[in-house]
């Protein structure tokens, strides 16, 4: 009976026992650590750097804030927010403890060891008190969360009253056509490049399916609003190919 009614989950195009995912998740990140900002750089041609600027332009960091920087892996974003904020707090969190191992070893770390925690944690469980961070950030993140309106639900706890919520992700583009494109080479291009560049295309394969199940910018707004944050909305970024949404906890 315990069967009959196991909750269940997509890992890319499978169907999961909900307690799985969040292993198999890990095993994927595990595989692809310590080439994960290369493939970022080959697969978006670079563009994923100019998305994480808009991020931070659309956030404008202030001093002395304390951010919260959830399936953070190799800092990105968190060094970004350190170096417009001129000087603060990021805590970067993440399920797989070895992509935390590749954001130590970045120049970027050594300079702002006193400004960083690293700390291994879900998303949807998060080791922090109420009211605790001025800024939450997940970016190409949540689509890898067993259940992501728990994550939206927790980012909305730990952030103060006034606090702000970003999420960067992949999207759907609004146009069929364009689309079809750009399946066609997410799905023909993106795994042989993972076999080149880091020895793993199965991995990439489910980065790319995981794309596909992901809710589209108008539900997932939805699902931000459901979790209590207010004046949302959404940006999209180069056609769709990824979004920006926006919450204020208030």
């Amino acid at each position: 009976m315990a069967n009959e009614t196991q909750k269940t989950t997509h890992f890319g195009f499978d169907t999961v026992p909900e307690a799985e995912k969040a292993g198999k998740v890990q095993g994927v990140f595990t595989s692809v650590a310590s080439k994960y900002d290369v493939m970022n750089d080959v697969m978006s041609v670079g563009i994923h750097r100019i998305w994480k600027e808009a991020m931070m332009d659309w956030l404008a960091p202030r001093a002395g804030q304390k951010l919260l920087d959830v399936a953070g892996g190799t800092g990105d974003i968190s060094f970004k927010f350190l170096g417009r904020a001129g000087y603060g707090h990021a805590t970067v969190l993440d399920i797989t403890e070895s992509m935390l191992v590749e954001g130590r070893k970045r120049a970027e770390a050594d300079n702002m060891a006193d400004q960083l925690d690293w700390i291994v944690g879900d998303a949807m469980a998060l080791p922090f008190a109420d009211n605790t961070f001025d800024v939450y950030t997940i970016s190409f993140g949540i689509r890898n969360v067993t259940r992501p309106q728990e994550a939206l639900n927790e980012a909305y706890r730990v952030l103060k009253p006034g606090g702000r919520l970003l999420v960067l992700e992949f999207s759907q583009i609004p146009n069929d056509l364009m689309q079809k494109a750009y399946d066609l080479y997410s799905f023909n291009v993106i795994p042989r490049m993972g076999k080149l560049i880091a020895n793993d295309s199965e991995s990439y394969q489910y980065l790319v399916e995981s794309i596909r199940q992901f809710p589209d910018q108008e539900t997932f707004l939805g699902m931000v609003r459901q979790a209590g944050f207010e004046n949302a909305s959404y940006r999209n970024m180069t056609m769709g190919i990824a979004a920006m949404h926006s919450g204020w906890k208030i």
